[in-house]
């Protein structure tokens, strides 16, 4: 076990928050997991960070900073028409699509350039362009902290919804997941009409469609309008999309006939938060080095050495003005700390 004390988390969060945490240990096995759950005091706070892009640090630490480093994608079945794989939790998650479309394994493709690792995907149902995570999933295995052993999940189990699952609601710091394993097509079903796809590809001069022209064009879409996390600290979509009743959206629609809705199974309408913030004039804000991103309101960043707190107030701030402007209460997507 490779056990560190106050160690800073700055290298383990994309929004490069400089604040330390008392505890810090990686594992790359489900028994390395179980011997540093053994050593921790059962009292003290637990952390179990990814990638740490969907984090946003307030505060020292208090606790125990486990990172899941479990590696591995391998063939677990397949037939005619599929192929499931289970990939480790600690696995990047794009470097898992790169995976897929060299295999020409279709149903990922949609998701490229998402920042993260493969644990948090069934934690978020991460989703973009179309395409969640619900769509490809077929289980999990986790470790239960309370009975200390693996649990499997079917996608049943896991209640996924807009960008929640059961692990973010009702079993929220009960589970640790250790490994996806996904359900991906050998003839793959193309997705091109959900936002800029289509045009892009046309732009890209592809007469040939396949699941890599497809993951191309998102890299491209994604890279134009989104900060790399390695220059810019971010932690991509800061803010869900809401999704509102449908007279609410009639009625915002009169007033701003520009404004996109897409219709869901649920007798309401999303809409896009970024275009919220937007309107109510945050694009491009600044406020010291806490800041909105200038291409994609959805966006906030560190510019440098902004402080958990300095971009949390900013987020604050938003959520109130797209609420007096719209009657539209923004939910953060990003976990706070």
């Amino acid at each position: 076990m490779n056990i560190q004390h106050n160690i800073s988390l700055k290298p383990y969060n994309t929004f490069g928050i400089d604040l330390p945490a008392k505890t810090f240990a990686p594992f790359a096995t489900v028994e390395e997991l179980a011997e540093l759950l053994s050593a921790k005091n059962e009292q003290e706070n637990l952390m179990v960070l990814g990638g740490g892009s969907n984090i946003l640090l307030t505060q020292p630490f208090d606790g125990w900073v486990l990172q899941n480093s479990i590696p591995g994608i391998a063939i677990i079945k397949e037939d005619e028409n599929y192929v499931w794989i289970r990939a480790g939790a600690g696995e990047n998650w794009h470097g898992l699509v790169l995976h897929c479309i060299a295999r020409n394994w279709g149903g990922v493709e949609n998701l490229s350039l998402i920042p993260g690792c493969v644990g948090a995907s069934p934690m978020q149902n991460i989703g973009a362009y179309g395409v969640e995570i619900k769509d490809v999933f077929e289980s999990l295995e986790a470790w239960s902290l309370s009975d200390r052993n693996l649990v499997t999940f079917s996608i049943s189990d896991c209640a996924f919804g807009y960008r929640e699952s059961v692990f973010k609601r009702k079993l929220k710091n009960q589970f640790i997941i250790t490994s996806v394993v996904f359900k991906l097509r050998k003839k793959p079903v193309f997705q091109t009409s959900y936002g800029a796809i289509q045009q892009e590809l046309e732009t890209m001069g592809i007469s040939e469609l396949s699941i890599k022209a497809i993951s191309d064009a998102v890299i491209r879409i994604r890279q134009s309008k989104l900060p790399d996390p390695a220059v810019t600290g971010n932690a991509g979509s800061f803010f869900k999309n809401p999704e509102i009743e449908l007279p609410h959206y009639l009625e915002l629609k009169h007033s701003y006939p520009d404004l996109p809705g897409y219709p869901t199974k649920t007798d309401t309408t999303k809409v896009p938060a970024g275009w919220l913030i937007e309107k109510a004039g945050w694009k491009g804000y600044r406020e010291g080095d806490a800041g909105v991103h200038s291409k994609q309101a959805l966006v906030l960043v560190n510019y440098g050495k902004a402080n958990g707190n300095e971009i949390y107030a900013l987020s604050e701030k938003i959520v109130q003005s797209v609420k007096e402007k719209f009657g539209i209460v923004l939910e953060r997507e990003v976990n706070i700390y």
